[in-house]
């Protein structure tokens, strides 16, 4: 009877998705219940080629969460809420063929990350619409620049053009795969997570738009691919900060969106984070995950 029950269970759809909400930010989900990055991947089949590519981004590669306490030193990239008087600045790209114009909403001192990228995140509460910025720098004389920036409707399942670049190599919005510490404090992340590794193929699959390398080799990943943590790794000796990640990981997974260290996982910086609890993440490697299968999974 158990059998059968588990049976039954597995064919059942998976439960809809709760909608992810933003602090200081009423009205406005972080795209719509129906988005990729809010659905649960926790039913889909393992990709055939699983083993081949966890072993290229780092099989004994440990979990590293790339976010802390401390706003500074590169550790973590911030956001902030603008709202419709916030000035509107025009930006130069250095890939303009491929960012939006804007203008963007860029308060007198922005949070701006910390380290190489440079990422300037804004989310206007009276429109519901998501900023982003690359490589941003304003010089002496106060004009912006950036290396490349996209605007995102909260409200739209749409993506960029094929092709294009973001804010993120992958052509993906930044904000919606962060960890953020008001979500950890309420119980639960409801979306996927965003990752690094170190090498990926010349190619991207759904729902990434653009490619950040010219290798061709397939045991090297692609941009977008989707990896959750096996159901079989116990996370009950963990410290609550991290049950909550490690959950959400075998739940909703993490996303592919750059070049970067292996197993780097993303989120804001916030005081609230416990930095020990959290170096507790690096006790899991590479081994512990699996690549999904994201074939049949699309917006709407």
């Amino acid at each position: 009877p158990a059998l059968a029950l588990a049976t039954i269970l597995a064919a059942l759809p998976a439960p809809a998705a709760a909608a992810v909400v933003l602090p200081g930010v009423p009205g406005c989900a972080v795209f719509p219940e129906t988005n990729v990055w809010n659905r649960s991947v926790a039913r889909l089949p393992v990709r055939a080629d699983s083993e081949r590519l966890i072993r290229t981004i780092g099989l004994g590669e440990p979990l590293h969460p790339d976010f802390s306490s401390i706003a500074g030193g590169g550790y973590g990239i911030p956001w902030q809420v603008v709202d419709g008087g916030t000035p509107r600045k025009a930006v130069s790209f250095d890939y303009a063929d491929e960012s939006d114009a804007g203008p963007y909403p860029i308060p007198a001192d922005p949070w701006i990350e910390d380290g190489s990228d440079h990422h300037l995140i804004t989310v206007d509460r009276d429109t519901c619409t998501l900023y982003e910025l690359y490589h941003v720098a304003k010089d002496g004389g106060g004009a912006w620049s950036a290396g490349s920036g996209a605007i995102w409707s909260l409200d739209s399942n749409a993506l960029r053009p094929r092709g294009w670049t973001s804010a993120d190599a992958a052509g993906l919005p930044i904000l919606p795969g962060l960890a953020r510490y008001d979500e950890v404090a309420a119980g639960a992340i409801r979306h996927a997570l965003r990752f690094t590794a170190p090498e990926t193929r010349g190619s991207f699959i759904y729902p990434a738009r653009h490619r950040a390398s010219d290798l061709t080799g397939r045991r090297l990943p692609p941009m977008g691919l989707r990896v959750r943590l096996k159901r079989s790794v116990d996370i009950s000796g963990f410290g609550p900060q991290s049950r909550v990640v490690l959950r959400a990981l075998k739940r909703y997974g993490m996303i592919l969106a750059d070049n970067g260290s292996p197993w780097y996982v993303t989120g804001a910086p916030d005081p609230g984070w416990d930095d020990d609890d959290l170096h507790a993440l690096h006790d899991l490697h590479g081994s512990d995950f699996e690549v999904v299968d994201t074939s049949g999974l699309r917006n709407g």
